[in-house]
Order: C-alpha cells, then structure tokens, then sequence
C-alpha cells in the first residue's frame, strides 16, 4: 500500500510539472503538443502557476499532503486518515475551480464580488489533471481500506470507490446536468415558468388524431408505438418459441438462426429494407400496381412503417426471452393437469400461461423499452409520425436549436422508461414462479391445442419467410445498380464509392467515402469492448463475491445506465460535457466513454451470472495460500469466466458498432461514426451505398464475433471422462 501511495504521488507530481493542464484539440497522443509545449494551451500546471493562474498552487497542497503519508506507518490511523482528507479536498477544490473558471473566465457572480474579474480562460481538462484527479482518487480508496474498511483490502476498496465515482462522473453527472438544463434558459438562469410552457406544449400532449385532427401529440405516439410493438414482439417471440419447443415442425433451427441477424444488424437497415420493398418505387408496390393495377402510395411512411421494422427487430429479442422460460416450465406440472382432467386448452390457460408471466413481462419491457429508445426506424421511415427520440434529435441539430426543450423531452422519454420498469415490477408481484428444483422430472410436454398450433403455424411461419426476404433485400440490395426502382443490373459501383483503395505513387490511398468513418468505428468499438468488459466484470465481482456497507446503492448505480434510453444518454452528454472543465465533445473519448457504460451492465449481469456458478472455496484457497485479491482474480477467477467475457466483448463490440441514438448527438467531422455515416446517406436519399456499407459492417462484426472467441478461448474444466471415472482411473 505504502507502495501504491508513493507510485501515484510520483505521477501526480510529473502531472503537475511537466504534462498538459488542458485539453489538447489534437489529442495527446498525437504528441503535436510537444512542438509549442509551453504555450498557452500546451503548458502544464506549473507553468500556468508561475504566470497567470496562481490558484493553480493550491492544487499542489493536496499532492504534498498525500505525499506526506509516506511519514506514517500503515498501521497509523493517521496514516489512512491523511490520504482520505487529501483525496477528497484535492478533487473538490480541482473541480471547483475548474468549473468556477472557464471560457468566460470567473462565471459565478458570488465569487467575482469577493475576487473580481478574472479574464483568463481555461479550458477542458487534458492528461496533467486527469492525472492528479486520478491520483486523488486512488487516495481515497487506499485511506479507506487503512482504516479497516472492506476488511482492509485495497483491491476491494479501489474497485468500489474508483467505479462509483466514475459511474458517478458519467452516468449521474450527465443526468443531473440535464434535468438542469430543462429548467433553465439559455443565460443558465432557473426559469421555471419557461419549463411549464415547454412541457405544456400542445404537439406534446394533443389528441387531435382522436378527433378528427390530422395529428396527435408526440408523447401519445411514442407510448402507442411502444405498446404496440412491445405487445406484438412478445406474442409473436411467444409464438415462435412455443413453435420450436412444443411443436415437431421442420426446420425449427433455422428459427434459432434468425434470432442472430438483429444482434449483428444496425438498428435501420431494416427500415432501408422496408423502403427498398413498400416505398412509392418499392418492388411490392411495382408488383401491385403492374399485376393489380394498384397505384402507389405512401403508407408505409408512419406507424405503420416504424412498426414493421421495430417487429422486425424486437421479435428475435422477444424469442431469446421466451425460449428459455417455456423450456424452463416443468412437464408435470401440465401432466398432473390433465391427470385431472383438464383439456389441453384448460392446461394451457390455467397452468402453463401463469407460468410464463415473467417472460412475457421482460419480453414486454424490452419491446417497450427498445422501442423508446429507437432512433434510426422512425428517421427513416416515421414521416409526420413523430416521437420522443426523434423530435428530441431535432431539437438539437435542426433549426431551432434548442437544448432546453431536447432535455425537457429527454426526461420524459426517461420517465416512460422507469414508468415501464415499475408497472413490470407490480404486474409480476412477489408471486413464485419456480418450477426447475433438485428434483428428477421426466415428465413430456402437454401438446399444444390444436387449434393454437393451427395459428401459431399461420403466424409465424408468414413472418419468418418475411424475415429472410427482408434480409435477403440488405444483402443483393449493394451489389444491383438500383434495388429500389427494380433495377437488378450487377455492380459493384456502391462498394467502390464507399470503399475504392487506389494505387498512387506512394502505396495505396483509401480514396472511399466511407473508410473514416469505418476506420473510427472500429477502433472505438475495439476500444471500448476490453473496458466494457473489464469494469463490468470487475463490479460484478464485487457484488457477487464481497460484502460491504451501501451495496445495493452500489448496485442500483451500476444498473442505472441500463435504464436510461440512448437518446436521452447522448444529449444528457452533450449537455455535461460540452465545456469546460470536462470538455469532451467532438473528441474520440467522449465517443469510448459512452459505451462503456451504456453496455457496463450487460458485463455485469453475465459477470454476476457466471460467478454464481463457481464455488467461492476456490477464491478462499487462493487467499489461503497468500495470494491477494488482485491476484486471485487475475489466476483464479477470470480463466473461469471466459464464456462471460465473451458474452461482454461480443454484446459491447457489437452494439458500438451499430448504436446509433446516443452516438448521432456525440460524432464529428473528424470522429464519425459508421452508423451516422449511413444516416447521413439514407437522408440524401442514396439507400442503395448505405444498404453495401450496412452488409460490410455486419461482415466486419461476424468476423470480430470469431476473432473474439478465438483469442478469449473456452473454459478448461479439467473433468474427467465417464469412463475414467467409472474405473477410479488417474
């Protein structure tokens, strides 16, 4: 420990004197900064000390006073005691100043009246006080296992206070600074009277489409397309799991096989592909008004469009859900039923239905929810049917430009969410659901109905078939000059604008649109799936195997991002994060930052899940023998979590790949994304390239889907065989 505290008051003290205070535009590790390192963007907390900024020093206070537990024995509650108190006024009084001085110099009326006017700008923070901060920090968590908290174990209390202040800085903060800005103007004032107009808005609220009107309000369209999709995607995942289960219909694994393509798919190449087929130049409307004499039309451009693809989507999720519970339902249960008695429909209605509430409710909320959050469907093909995500998107880049109202909008997509969540809770109450015990069950499956098997083979079969024609569109659409005007003639034309290589006289130039945009696709995704993975497993670890005061606070944080749609994530960033003192928009950071804990709970979950399965005797024996926790996390415990790490890695590359509703707020022209690249296509109306660079992006994510499991491995068990095991073999 004495160790840890002098390791990291050398670097805060490098930090302080030599790297850059500020924000580097070119990034740090371009090392552009060294060329004019020290001027007045480049200089490090020494140099701005010793010439404009002399309440820089007070910084180095702190440093020192850390420093100067190195005089005490570990043992010494002084010893924790100096490290705590060092942390907390030195992060305290870094970020007070950083936020109290910006781009407006001294910005807090109350202050100028004791200091005066201060004219020097500061910028966002760069690596020198990223450092100390850090250092800070790592303080903090040091004092407090000294003190005998977390049983005095460093590994534990580092891991507590680093990822709650984290998750604190980037999950909290961004919230708070949200609900701020709704209830502000655009001088920062409280004007509460300017919130309650926003809120009241009448496209907000209106009915109209009830009553004649031509449209209903934004919040009513946003909660009857997340109903209906939430409503449908789970009958129809019903429908197809009971199919595959309960039913001997061919070709049931091809069914499973679907339920991949969404996973790796961004979220609106469906719509692209409904367009390609429904649109006023679509190839079924061509066929109908050839064959039938039907002119076109544009129906397909509002909730019956959105809803489509969002089925689309969703059902595949909702199947994943449903499978494992009808799987999970105990055969004699439905036996003894019908012992009893009962037909095959009572059986269904009375003992098997009840049994599947709790699928049907988390099929439900997912449907519900990920309908909320969708951004990319109802842009494309939502027409004058609007929604929360979209007129949220609006507000910040169209022409009204209007923060406040996209945050005021912002906490009402969020509270549909929570809303959501606690009707699933009161829906499910603290009624039993179990039916797997230790118990031998051998017991067959009732046999459907035969006429709910009639109907699910009518359902689902229909739309399966519509599934592969939908995906067979994204596939042959960027190989054919125009899919979408029916004209099949082969080229590779979309291909080669989006990724043409040319050989000049220095080597090969990526001369295709779209290599930027892939080039920082990849590298973020690939960034931030080892982070993902590793703060999602380390929490996991925490919860699952330690125990310590204000746990379950602990918890609710971690889980909190995952209730909060994407939306709502990226203009909540750009809102905190816009100015100083934590300046990260139009920066690839912002961008990792953003992912990370938007998919930290899925690491979390499949952590905690895998950790339940190992026995904590083989942590205990590890320590036993004198390992430390760090170690036996490193030895012991990750090796055995494998098929967790690749559950997190394969979930968080993927959907960095595709996300598109927080990341279309947080890209810029030198950081842009894959997803908004295609976005900005669909809107000039060039479907067929967005359509190619779509089929590319899903070819690059199977590949790193096999990288992944190739270089993470499987987990070695080291069981015997039945045979040698039989014999008492060695």
């Amino acid at each position: 420990m004495r160790r840890l505290v002098g390791f990291w008051f050398f670097l805060a003290a490098v930090a302080f004197f030599f790297l850059p205070w500020q924000l580097q535009e070119e990034g740090f590790f371009a090392f552009e900064w060294l060329a004019s390192y020290p001027d007045e963007r480049t200089a490090s907390g020494f140099f701005y000390a010793i010439s404009d900024r002399p309440w820089l020093w007070v910084v180095l206070l702190p440093v020192l006073a850390g420093g100067g537990a190195l005089f005490f024995d570990r043992a010494d509650p002084r010893f924790g005691r100096k490290l705590i108190w060092a942390g907390v006024l030195g992060i305290a009084y870094t970020l007070l100043q950083g936020f109290a001085i910006g781009l407006q110099g001294l910005g807090w009326s109350s202050l100028v009246a004791v200091f005066g006017e201060i004219d020097v700008q500061q910028f966002g923070f760069g690596w020198g006080a990223t450092l100390i901060l850090s250092a800070f920090l790592v303080w903090i968590s040091l004092g407090v296992a000294a003190l005998g908290h977390f049983r005095g174990d460093a590994f534990v209390s580092g891991g507590v206070v680093v990822s709650s202040a984290l998750i604190i800085a980037f999950v909290f903060y961004p919230i708070a600074t949200m609900l701020f800005g709704a209830v502000t103007d655009e001088e920062g004032h409280l004007a509460l009277d300017l919130f309650v107009r926003r809120l009241l808005a009448d496209d907000i609220w209106s009915v109209a489409c009830l009553t004649g009107g031509t449209r209903c309000g934004v919040m009513f369209n946003t909660i009857l397309m997340g109903t209906l999709t939430g409503f449908l995607s789970t009958m129809m995942g019903l429908g197809f799991a009971l199919v595959v289960v309960r039913t001997q219909m061919p070709y049931r694994k091809l069914m499973r096989a679907l339920t991949i393509l969404p996973i790796i798919t961004p979220p609106f190449v469906i719509s692209l592909a409904i367009v390609v087929l429904f649109g006023r130049t679509g190839i079924v409307t061509w066929f109908l008004e050839y064959a039938f004499g039907i002119p076109p039309a544009r129906w397909i451009y509002g909730l019956p469009g959105v809803l489509i693809s969002q089925l689309l989507s969703q059902i595949p999720v909702a199947f994943l859900v449903m499978i494992g519970v009808v799987e999970g339902i105990s055969p004699s249960l439905e036996e003894a039923s019908q012992t009893l008695g009962a037909s095959r429909w009572q059986t269904f209605r009375t003992v098997t239905w009840p049994l599947l509430r709790p699928g049907l409710a988390a099929a439900f909320l997912l449907g519900f929810v990920e309908s909320l959050a969708d951004f990319g469907n109802p842009l494309v093909l939502g027409g004058n049917f609007d929604v929360l995500s979209t007129k949220i998107f609006f507000a910040i880049v169209g022409a009204q430009h209007d923060p406040g109202r996209a945050a005021m909008l912002a906490i009402l997509l969020l509270s549909l969410t929570l809303g959501a969540f606690w009707i699933q809770m009161r829906w499910l109450g603290k009624q039993s659901y179990v039916t797997v015990t230790g118990k031998g069950d051998s017991g067959l499956a009732a046999e459907l109905p035969s006429t709910l098997r009639r109907i699910l083979y009518w359902t689902t079969i229909p739309w399966a078939v519509f599934t592969l024609i939908t995906y067979a569109i994204v596939i042959v659409g960027g190989f054919v000059h125009d899919i979408g005007r029916f004209d099949m003639t082969f080229t590779w034309r979309h291909y080669l604008d989006a990724f043409r290589i040319e050989q000049i006289d220095r080597g090969l130039f990526f001369s295709g649109s779209a290599w930027d945009s892939l080039s920082t696709t990849v590298q973020v995704s690939a960034i931030s799936a080892p982070l993902t993975a590793a703060l999602g497993l380390l929490v996991a670890y925490l919860l699952a195997r330690q125990r310590f005061a204000g746990q379950r606070t602990f918890e609710f944080m971690t889980m909190l991002s995952f209730a909060i749609p994407g939306t709502v994530v990226g203009v909540s960033y750009i809102l905190a994060f816009n100015i100083p003192p934590l300046e990260m928009t139009g920066t690839g950071l912002i961008l990792v930052i953003c992912f990370v804990f938007r998919n930290m709970p899925v690491g979390v979950r499949a952590g905690m899940a895998a950790l339940a399965q190992i026995d904590k005797s083989l942590d205990e024996a590890s320590l036993t023998l004198g390992a430390r926790t760090g170690q036996t996390v490193w030895r012991v415990v990750m090796p055995l979590l494998r098929p967790a790490i690749v559950a997190t890695l394969v979930f968080s590359f993927v959907h960095a790949m595709t996300a598109v509703s927080a990341v279309i707020f947080l890209t810029s022209a030198r950081h842009n994304m894959a997803t908004a690249y295609i976005v900005g296509r669909v809107e000039a109306g060039e479907f067929a390239l967005a359509i190619a660079y779509s089929s590319v992006l899903i070819l690059v994510m199977a590949l790193a889907i096999v990288l992944i499991q190739l270089v993470v491995g499987k987990r070695q068990l080291g069981r015997r065989g039945q045979q040698v095991a039989a014999f008492g073999g060695h």
